[in-house]
């Protein structure tokens, strides 16, 4: 288990969120997250990437520590983050529970809560150990038609604390599509050398959020993810990150979009999904 704390330790992702492993023993596993102004949301609100980046790092050092140090590299094959309640301007702990051990995949229960217990997030994952098996043939994105009218609040989405701090950009948002882009930075490294999942994950619920917000157009309205769910199919390389939103359905103030993120030299899939998204347009 002690190459597991390791890795986390040596992340430069889970440094910068400011996580600390409090427990790791067989089958359960404890993160801390001091409150920090820099992982928020407008009015000190925890921003949605932050649970969903907990999640994935409860379930990564579940697997590694359950499946051994040979038998990585891993990635978190599916994910399902639902959004209980918000956490504003307090710290928060995610408890990950080993739900079945298979030759390759490890199935992790967590859960994300207040110092008071108060459940903020609840997550399932499916890590897989490739067990050094060639990375695989990876699809490519179908892309958009290259727009770029990211509008007022594609801006203003970019100097959100934690979307700051992640270096993403709304490149364009009109019509229910929207893209949005991640440059590479030291800050949203895994110890492994790529992209931390955390940040990936980040980045397809910003994409899918402006796809909802393409819809409907800005005004007034409150609005937050409900729950996500995605993808990643590979260990995430090093290198910038390009991601497309596309809103496929709406049933009033819920919105749900597809989004893919691919990586922006080649254009491959390295992880997609579906963020619901509810947009309160009424009083």
């Amino acid at each position: 288990m002690d190459f597991a704390a390791r890795w986390l330790d040596a992340s430069p992702y889970a440094r910068e969120l400011g996580v600390r492993l409090e427990a790791l023993g067989s089958g359960h596993a404890r993160l801390a997250l001091p409150f920090a102004e820099s992982n928020t949301n407008p009015g000190r609100v925890l921003h949605g990437g932050v649970p969903a980046s907990l999640a994935a790092l409860g379930a990564q050092l579940l697997a590694r520590a359950t499946l051994g140090e040979g038998s990585g590299p891993w990635h978190t094959a599916g994910i399902q983050v639902s959004y209980l309640a918000a956490a504003r301007g307090e710290d928060v702990f995610a408890e990950a529970r080993l739900l079945r051990e298979g030759r390759e995949l490890c199935f992790v229960g967590i859960d994300v809560a207040t110092a008071d217990a108060r459940p903020i997030a609840h997550a399932s994952a499916l890590v897989r150990a490739r067990f050094a098996a060639p990375p695989p043939a990876l699809p490519l994105a179908a892309g958009d038609r290259g727009e770029a009218a990211p509008g007022p609040l594609g801006v203003q989405v970019g100097l959100i604390p934690y979307v700051a701090r992640r270096g993403i950009r709304i490149e364009h948002m009109a019509g229910g599509i929207s893209r949005a882009a991640m440059p590479w930075s030291e800050a949203n490294a895994d110890a492994d050398g790529g992209v931390h999942e955390g940040p990936v994950l980040a980045l397809l619920d910003t994409t899918g959020a402006m796809a909802a917000w393409a819809v409907t157009g800005p005004g007034p309205f409150k609005a937050s993810t409900p729950a996500l769910q995605a993808q990643i199919l590979a260990p995430v390389p090093r290198g910038d990150l390009v991601a497309y939103g596309r809103n496929v359905a709406r049933d009033g103030e819920l919105l749900w979009s597809d989004v893919d993120v691919a990586t922006a030299s080649e254009g491959r899939v390295v992880a997609r999904g579906t963020v619901l998204y509810r947009i309160v347009t009424g009083g």
